[in-house]
């Protein structure tokens, strides 16, 4: 990255939103969203451990590749290393693992909308973790998006069986996962390049998944050709592509913020559950995306006052990550 990237990143989050870190991660909300669509397709031959397993030892080894070819690039210690490896395992084995299944149970839409509980449930985390308490606009915007959501919802709320209700229960506590997981995520990236970061979350999750699809060996079946295809895209696309986007995104954004902005993943996820899997969306849940487009925009513009105020006390080294000083230090932040 060079210098005036830099500085001009650190005027936008002075003053205000840091569009660079925002649009990032409303790239990678777009990405994500047709992943509940495609997986639903995948499950219909392939089981969900499994195609976990297939997806990121795939993306992995990619990512193994694209690492190396970082300027002056070498392996972080052992200590950076299992704290990657374990925000990987939060982040990819128990949130893709839950996410999965629950598809399975319930509905691509049901997927689709339910990430927009997330946010509260990782404002409570950052409260108790870091001390960071959001502002009001950013309260009011997980709220209305939360609204939104509701509106979704009711549209479909007495459709399907006790499966469907499972389904949507696992998908809630995936949501912890992902919560938790972005906590740790951003308390352990600083000094390392996204690309990094998102190389030993993968590997960590991918052994995850190898391990857990070992209980489905009595299930498993070739996948036909459409199937590689689709497990091809959710390797590079959903794995590597959207997961470098996020981690760049949480350099410079608070978690709360990051996972407010995936509430757009209803929006993205419900045009690609009705293209993908051809499952109807009303006119309730058409006006409930537009609630949470204006949710997801109000929430945005606001920074959790403590955290700021601390970090900046701190200093690069103990606060909120500097730029120029991670630049500065870590040769590996510039790529060829």
């Amino acid at each position: 990255m060079g210098r005036s990237a830099v500085l001009s990143a650190r005027s936008t989050s002075r003053s205000g939103t840091p569009w660079a870190a925002f649009l990032a991660i409303v790239a990678a909300a777009l990405i994500w969203s047709t992943s509940f669509a495609v997986t639903k397709v995948v499950l219909e031959n392939v089981p969900p451990m499994t195609i976990g397993a297939i997806r990121f030892t795939a993306a992995a080894l990619i990512l193994a590749f694209l690492v190396r070819l970082q300027k002056g690039w070498q392996p972080v210690d052992r200590r950076a290393a299992l704290t990657m490896g374990g925000a990987g395992l939060l982040g990819i084995t128990a949130y893709f693992g839950l996410e999965n299944i629950g598809v399975d149970l319930a509905t691509a839409a049901d997927a689709a909308v339910i990430v927009a509980a997330f946010p509260m449930i990782t404002v409570i985390l950052e409260v108790a973790v870091n001390r960071e308490w959001p502002t009001l606009p950013r309260v009011a915007g997980m709220v209305l998006a939360m609204a939104g959501v509701w509106l979704i919802v009711q549209q479909s709320a007495s459709e399907g069986g006790t499966n469907r209700l499972l389904g949507d229960i696992l998908l809630l506590v995936a949501g912890v996962a992902w919560a938790a997981y972005n906590v740790v995520a951003r308390r352990t990236s600083g000094g390392h390049s996204p690309l990094t970061v998102t190389y030993y979350q993968t590997v960590a999750g991918a052994l995850g998944f190898v391990l857990l699809s070992t209980v489905e060996v009595g299930e498993w079946s070739a996948p036909d050709p459409a199937d590689w295809g689709m497990l091809a895209f959710l390797a590079g696309a959903c794995s590597i592509a959207a997961f470098v986007l996020y981690n760049y995104g949480l350099r410079d954004v608070t978690s709360s913020t990051a996972v407010n902005i995936l509430n757009l993943v209803p929006v993205f996820g419900l045009v690609s559950a009705v293209v993908v899997t051809g499952e109807s969306v009303g006119l309730t849940e058409a006006v409930g995306c537009l609630v949470v487009i204006a949710g997801v925009v109000l929430g945005a513009g606001g920074r959790s006052r403590p955290a700021r105020r601390a970090a900046e006390a701190a200093g690069p080294a103990e606060g909120r990550r500097d730029p120029d000083h991670l630049t500065a230090k870590n040769p590996e932040l510039e790529t060829k």
